[in-house]
């Protein structure tokens, strides 16, 4: 069968061209191919069932300050399509969303099925055409025309987007049209460590850490959150961002260093304690805590090191107070591994950048072809930028389709 527009991928991406292509130019025939059974898999796991739709930060220069890749390509595309345009588009389309104080946007509804029914909704109404379960094996262009070949079937279309997501397969199509494609490695991921310092506290939050991968460059600060396995939380998850490719080549095996209150260096610390050993001499130091951390923390940090948990403040050795200032400001931890970050599974790599129009999302090898998603080696750290960057690399090539050119 033929058609004007075949979709490949029924995830945010896929899902999101088809509705503005829909919109945009009503004529044209739209196919939508998903392998799985369902649409829209990642969008319902999404923030905890919620849908972290995307993130308020409404200046594209600070945006893209949250993609370790990509953030170059992507500035002229979000001064076209950012987070406020696509709140503008759901509320168009009958929902609100909702602001956090961290900057996470979720639908009032506080479920991702509200996404998912407005997006089922504008397709239905576009008379997008959808199968589901089917798995393509072959692609090829012949004859100025696009042919999807799949196991009981075949399509031709004029026009081709393939918003596949992080599938190897798909890339191993790609790969075979021309295109070069980035190795793919996990990009959001939590650490494992296993340490006597942090066993007995999981579930504890650190409101703003320092972290530093040792040997390396990378460091970031956050909200850092103690697990059964190791370490994790924004702090973290950001670190894993943007050290993808440098921490696959070191196989997740590597040193970190905590700095526990991002406010306080070793030498100021030491400072800061010495001014609470002053004041509170006469205290058991148990139960003084002059960091800006739990006190659960401050206490298995520190009864790790040896101090004697009867000991006065003004009692504490040279030795105690720098145990102390190490503990909380160079507080050194080997990870020996990776966890995935709850079910959202994140990858660099993809279809090289280079080889994209980014004003259109056309590729620079063939005619028609286009791409928008987590197929290109474009990804975001967590917090709703991610789906922000399906909105708007599928915004964009809906608009470059939808000029429908088929008569030049």
């Amino acid at each position: 069968m033929q058609y004007d527009l075949i979709i490949l991928g029924g995830g945010a991406a896929g899902v999101f061209a088809a509705c503005n292509v829909a919109e945009m130019n009503p004529q044209l025939s739209i196919l939508l191919l998903e392998k799985s059974k369902t649409l829209m898999s990642k969008i319902r796991i999404s923030g905890g069932g919620r849908c972290n739709v995307t993130h308020a930060c409404f200046d594209p220069k600070e945006l893209v300050k949250s993609y370790p890749r990509g953030h170059k390509e992507l500035l002229s595309c979000f001064y076209q399509f950012q987070p406020s345009d696509t709140i503008d588009w759901f509320e168009r389309h009958g929902v609100a969303l909702k602001t956090e104080p961290d900057g996470r946007m979720f639908p009032e509804s506080n479920t991702s099925a509200t996404i998912i029914n407005c997006l089922q909704k504008t397709m239905d109404m576009g008379n997008v055409k959808i199968a589901a379960s089917t798995h393509v094996s072959q692609l090829a262009y012949n004859d100025s025309l696009w042919h999807v070949i799949a196991e009981e079937n075949s399509f031709i279309a004029r026009y081709l987007l393939i918003a596949t997501g992080s599938s190897p397969l798909a890339l191993e199509w790609i790969g075979k049209l021309g295109h070069t494609i980035v190795p793919q490695v996990p990009s959001l991921f939590t650490f494992q460590v296993i340490d006597q310092r942090i066993a007995e506290i999981p579930g504890l939050a650190v409101p703003d850490a320092l972290i530093k991968i040792e040997g390396t460059k990378f460091e970031s600060s956050g909200p850092l959150l103690v697990t059964h396995t190791g370490l994790s939380g924004p702090g973290i998850l950001k670190l894993s961002a943007f050290a993808a490719r440098e921490l696959a080549k070191l196989n997740y095996n590597f040193t970190i260093k905590v700095q526990w209150d991002s406010k306080y260096k070793a030498e100021k610390a030491m400072d800061y304690i010495h001014q609470w050993r002053g004041d509170y001499a006469r205290q058991i130091w148990t139960t003084v805590n002059p960091f800006k951390i739990p006190q659960r923390l401050w206490l298995s940090l520190l009864t790790n090191t040896g101090i004697s948990t009867i000991k006065k403040w003004g009692e504490l050795s040279k030795r105690d107070l720098n145990s102390m200032a190490e503990s909380i400001c160079k507080c050194f931890f080997q990870v020996t591994g990776k966890s995935a970050f709850k079910e959202e599974f994140v990858t660099a790599g993809g279809v090289a950048l280079n080889e994209i129009d980014f004003r259109t999302m056309q590729s620079r090898i063939h005619p028609n072809l286009f791409f928008a998603g987590e197929v290109l080696d474009i990804d975001g750290i967590t917090g709703g930028f991610n789906f922000q960057a399906a909105w708007t690399t599928s915004y964009l090539a809906a608009k470059e389709i939808s000029s429908d050119k088929r008569d030049e």
